[in-house]
């Protein structure tokens, strides 16, 4: 099924800003919080700091509604900078990969790509930053292809 969620990103500190917003809620996280250091390697990536491995790639705690949060810290020595325009995305996960094509090329349109769709460890993803400033992304897990 077919979901939306708020995307956020911080410079840092997601892992503090989540469990604040898990003791405002009173919810637990949707599934353990994954690090920088969890994901596999890419060819030709320089070694991460211990600071930066153990920060956050992914984080997703539901609030109200059904509606989760998710996060990721950016990391500066990646050429990351958290300003405000680049902290909050609407998230997208449609049923199918064809309709996340569809979604990204509309949505994208008169913007500016941020990065084009593409098959991630995760599954396919992309993000885009829309014609009135709007930043989206787009997701079809792995286990859904």
């Amino acid at each position: 099924m077919a979901k939306v969620s708020i995307y956020l990103n911080f410079p840092g500190n997601a892992e503090e800003a989540f469990n604040h917003y898990k003791s405002v809620f009173k919810t637990e996280f949707a599934m353990p919080v994954m690090r920088m250091k969890d994901a596999p390697p890419r060819p030709g990536m320089p070694p991460m700091s211990e600071k930066d491995a153990n920060a956050v790639m992914h984080a997703s705690l539901p609030i109200l509604g059904g509606t989760l949060i998710m996060a990721s810290d950016m990391l500066e020595s990646m050429g990351h900078k958290t300003v405000v325009g680049n902290n909050t995305t609407i998230s997208l996960e449609p049923d199918t990969r064809e309709e996340t094509d569809r979604l990204f090329r509309a949505l994208s349109e008169g913007g500016s790509e941020i990065a084009p769709m593409s098959d991630e460890f995760w599954g396919y993803w992309g993000c885009c930053l829309d014609r009135f400033g709007i930043r989206w992304m787009f997701n079809f897990p792995k286990e859904m292809n």
